[in-house]
C-alpha cells in the first residue's frame, strides 16, 4: 500500500468505509485485491469518521487481524478521521430515521452526513447494498469503488 506524504496538503475526494479498510489490511479477504486496486487510483487522503475506526478495531480484533495496518494508514495520512460536532448529531439521527426501513448503522450515518457536509460523494466501501441506496443531498447516488463483482 502506498501512503501519503505527510508534507503534500491535498484536498479529500472519496470516503472509506469499515469493510473497505479490513479487506484492505486482510490478505486473506476475497475483496483485498479490488480494494487495493481502487485505493492504489484514489487520490489521497481519504476521509472517515470516529465511529467507522471504532467498528475497524474492533471488527479487527474480533477477526484476530493485525491492527498494525490500520495504525499505518492514519499514521501516514492517507486516511483522515474528521471530527463530527455534537451539533450535527440530530441530523445523522435524522438520516437514521429516514433509511430506518434498511436499518442504516450510525457509522453509515456518520460517512452520509459527511459526504454531504464535505460535498463528496464518492466513497470506497463493499457495502454496495447500503450505499447504492442511501442518498446526497439533491438524491444524488454515491460513486462507489470498487464496483461490484
Amino acid at each position: 500500500m502506498r501512503s501519503h506524504a505527510a508534507s503534500a496538503v491535498r484536498t479529500p475526494v472519496a470516503l472509506i468505509d469499515t469493510g473497505f479498510i479490513l479487506a484492505l489490511i486482510d490478505g486473506d479477504e476475497s475483496w483485498h485485491h479490488p480494494c487495493v486496486q481502487a485505493y492504489n487510483r484514489t487520490r489521497l487522503p481519504l476521509l472517515t469518521t470516529e465511529a467507522v475506526l471504532t467498528e475497524v478495531f474492533h471488527l479487527a480484533r474480533r477477526s484476530s487481524l493485525d491492527p498494525r495496518g490500520v495504525w499505518q494508514l492514519l499514521r501516514s495520512g492517507a486516511i483522515e478521521m474528521c471530527p463530527i460536532d455534537n451539533k450535527e448529531l440530530s441530523q445523522i439521527e435524522a438520516l437514521m430515521r429516514d433509511y430506518a426501513d434498511r436499518p442504516m448503522d450510525f457509522a453509515d450515518a456518520t460517512l452520509v452526513h459527511l459526504a454531504g457536509r464535505e460535498r463528496l460523494s464518492t466513497i470506497l466501501t463493499i457495502d454496495h447494498d447500503d450505499f447504492e441506496t442511501y442518498r446526497l443531498p439533491g438524491r444524488k447516488k454515491f460513486s462507489i469503488f470498487p464496483s461490484r463483482r
